[in-house]
């Protein structure tokens, strides 16, 4: 299964229609995807962003719920090559500490592998009695 976040941008016949063209600048809109895929092993989710250097882009985790992927500049002088930053709720069941991210060729790929856990419980049997008393019966 795989999603894709379109970017949107205004159309240049939106600008002669609407009262000011600054309030809806393409500046304010996406200009990027951010695709997400699921696999049996993990949630992939691919970013574009072109021209931004490694060191500017920030991945974190908040409340073990939310992925956040943002631009940053490095220090006071400069500036990324793009403001960028998304958040998304993280499925259930991820394992936190195996996420990855690798940056080529102006894509960002994060994988957040997925935790198995087995529901329901196991009894031992050698844990069980040899005898069961009943001490109620249903009514």
């Amino acid at each position: 299964m795989e999603f894709s976040f379109p970017s949107y941008q205004l159309s240049p016949l939106y600008h002669y229609l609407l009262p000011s063209p600054a309030l809806f600048s393409n500046q304010l809109l996406p200009e990027n995807h951010v695709n997400w895929t699921q696999t049996p092993e993990a949630h992939v989710y691919s970013a574009d962003l072109p021209g931004v250097r490694k060191e500017e882009i920030k991945v974190e985790v908040e409340d073990s719920r939310y992925l956040i992927i943002r631009t940053e500049a490095i220090d006071d002088s400069t500036k990324p090559a793009m403001d960028f930053k998304r958040k998304f709720r993280l499925p259930g069941s991820i394992d936190i500490d195996g996420i990855s991210a690798k940056y080529e060729d102006g894509v960002l790929t994060l994988t957040v592998p997925r935790t198995f856990r087995r529901g329901g419980f196991y009894i031992d049997p050698a844990d069980v009695p040899d005898r069961v008393e009943v001490l109620a019966r249903a009514a």
